[in-house]
């Protein structure tokens, strides 16, 4: 009787919970699909915002109960309450809000006060430390002097311009958080419910598995189709890490490296084609750009990331002599192709429907899901068949993911309108635009810092959202091109899951491969290097963002693959053969010399050259020294 007295509000609530997240999810693709407008229903987009938004509090109050039961209780109801009456009186309150102050600012304070609260609970306080301290300037900016002395904001017009105002809280980060991210991630738990993950892992299996230091080929590959699916670096290690981990660890690779490798291959799937993370919609629509452009834009960046992933695994096998996979791991190709073709369905249909029929990217998302759909009621991966209950399943772990991804994008979206509002944004920039005139290679190197300390904690996501409206415009006024900027910022707030003290992918992979943090993290920054230099590379040499003539873009591209390598083998320590110290140091620096932009200076087309010459006679010496 006692056991059933506990289980009961336990079922209970998951079941108030799985209502809620099915309810993110149903928003969205009712947005998404343009349902009102087919059926004549005339509403503002912030009101559907604002519903999703509201959902996504009171699951998150309900997933992650602190204090009293009774707040948890009382402020996800008083969510729901909130979102309720925000979406009804919307249009009246957004048009009038002179008329009814007193409503205005009682319904701030209230929203206000509860999505706080559900940030903090979801995601600590890193974000919320953030929003006071450009709260506070906007109180305050008038006491400033020079570029950021401002026009202060009183109390009550700060709260309801948060709250209520289309460039903050319901702005362009929520629409495209809720309209545009959750279409994708019902994509990707709808390719797990039907064995996308178990058909990635043995398609890699099949690839790489009868290749020297298969394991770690086999988790890299793997990480990169399932990151480029679901966009989340820290899902990537669980989901993956779970199987890859302990392979590697079986076939010869130590533990920190191991778990290193999972780390960088799942960080990296954030900026791997065609799906990428959450953030590059974000950056297509700040640039006004296409999300085909963005796709092709980050394309030759991510190949080279994922070619140094490949020949470290590579390298590393050959010097600490790790041999093959065992043959009775790997299952046939010929098999997997058969179960599993089918996933590759709707990357077809997501690809055509983005390049042949130029459909918005959330269009031809639920497209991809309604052909797989169709598929797996026919076949899946795993023999099993989709039932509604699996459906429902879908919808509920959709909704849940996007619970965080909607939090942080309502709370980055009044930032970003805050900054602007308050005019911090024209005195930051001022001040990047002053300290990139002496040089702009200082001001990269002050972004790259900035972005990764700010990451410290803080998603991928939530990092870009707030340096793409203040780091990233300084950088595009100093001559870089737009898109090289974004994806500048984009870059570095993604490092963040990698760079030490706060590297959360490295802590969660090495957790998962019994190994210490620390030395797991370091070791993953030793592994994922081309993604701190890369960067640099493409603002000055726009061909690597697939920008130019395509001979261009193909010798660029082959010139940074033998750059990679290089230095790779040099990092390694083995190219062919064991490599002595001084032999590191020239591999590493004809491999610099070789990927060094022939834009960057005048006489670096000589540098390539060069450094070309001697790496590819380096790497021939070495090989033939063991023929």
């Amino acid at each position: 009787m006692a056991e059933q007295s506990t289980q009961t509000p336990l079922r209970a609530r998951i079941s108030i919970t799985g209502i809620l997240a099915a309810l993110i999810t149903l928003t969205a693709v009712l947005w998404s699909s343009g349902a009102p407008l087919w059926l004549g229903w005339r509403v503002y987009s912030e009101q559907v915002l604002i519903a999703a938004l509201a959902f996504a509090m009171a699951v998150a109050f309900i997933i992650s109960p602190s204090g009293p039961r009774w707040w948890t209780r009382f402020a996800a109801a008083a969510s729901i309450g909130f979102g309720a009456w925000l979406a009804l009186r919307f249009p009246t309150l957004s048009e009038n809000v002179f008329y009814h102050p007193t409503e205005a600012l009682i319904i701030s304070v209230i929203g206000f006060v509860l999505l706080l609260d559900a940030v903090r609970r979801t995601m600590g306080w890193s974000l919320i430390v953030i929003l006071g301290t450009v709260c506070l300037y906007a109180l305050f900016s008038s006491n400033f002097s020079g570029p950021l002395q401002s026009r202060s904001i009183a109390p009550d017009r700060l709260l309801t311009f948060l709250m209520l105002d289309s460039a903050s809280l319901a702005g362009a980060a929520l629409s495209i958080a809720v309209a545009v991210v959750v279409p994708f991630l019902i994509l990707s738990q709808l390719l797990l419910a039907t064995g996308g993950s178990a058909f990635f892992s043995d398609l890699s299996l099949a690839l790489a598995g009868r290749k020297r230091g298969g394991a770690g080929k086999i988790a890299i590959l793997g990480s990169a189709f399932f990151g480029s699916v679901s966009g989340s670096a820290v899902s990537n290690v669980a989901s993956t890490g779970a199987i890859t981990i302990p392979m590697m660890k079986d076939g010869g690779y130590r533990s920190k490296t191991a778990g290193a490798i999972e780390a960088a291959a799942s960080t990296g799937g954030q900026l791997m084609p065609p799906i990428m993370g959450a953030a590059a919609f974000l950056l297509a629509e700040n640039l006004q750009a296409s999300y085909i452009d963005v796709m092709l834009a980050a394309l030759i960046p991510s190949i080279l990331y994922y070619f140094s992933l490949f020949m470290f695994a590579d390298l590393e096998a050959g010097r600490l002599n790790i041999a093959r996979v065992e043959e009775a791991r790997i299952p046939p190709m010929a098999r997997v192709m058969r179960k599993g073709w089918f996933v590759f369905a709707p990357f077809v249909v997501l690809l055509v429907g983005l390049f042949s029929f130029n459909l918005r990217p959330e269009t031809a998302a639920l497209v991809a899901v309604l052909v797989l759909l169709g598929l797996s009621m026919i076949q899946t991966y795993d023999g099993r068949r989709v039932s509604p209950k699996v459906l429902i399943g879908v919808l509920v772990s959709a909704g849940k993911a996007a619970v965080e991804i909607i939090l942080i994008c309502a709370i980055a979206g009044m930032i970003i309108g805050l900054v602007a509002r308050s005019g911090l944004s024209f005195g930051m920039g001022f001040f990047l635009v002053q300290l990139g005139q002496s040089s702009l290679l200082l001001l990269l190197l002050v972004t790259a810092l900035v972005c990764i300390v700010m990451g410290m904690g803080l998603p991928t996501v939530g990092v870009y959202l707030l340096l793409a409206s203040l780091a990233a415009p300084p950088l595009v006024e100093l001559g870089l091109q737009p898109m090289a900027a974004h994806l500048f910022v984009l870059y570095f707030g993604m490092l963040s899951m990698l760079t030490p003290p706060v590297a959360i992918a490295a802590f969660v992979a090495s957790n998962m491969a019994k190994a210490p943090p620390m030395a797991t993290a370091v070791e993953a920054v030793r592994i994922g290097w081309p993604a701190y230099l890369i960067p640099f590379f493409f603002a000055a040499s726009p061909a690597l963002l697939f920008d130019g003539a395509l001979w261009l873009i193909a010798v660029t591209g082959i010139k940074a693959l033998i750059g990679v390598y290089a230095v790779t083998g040099g990092i390694v320590g083995f190219i062919g053969r064991d490599l002595s110290a001084p032999e590191r140091v020239i591999a590493a620096g004809c491999g610099i010399a070789v990927l060094c932009p022939w834009e960057a200076f005048a006489g670096a087309v000589w540098l390539n050259a060069v450094g070309l010459a001697i790496a590819l006679m380096f790497i021939a010496l070495t090989r033939r020294s063991i023929a």
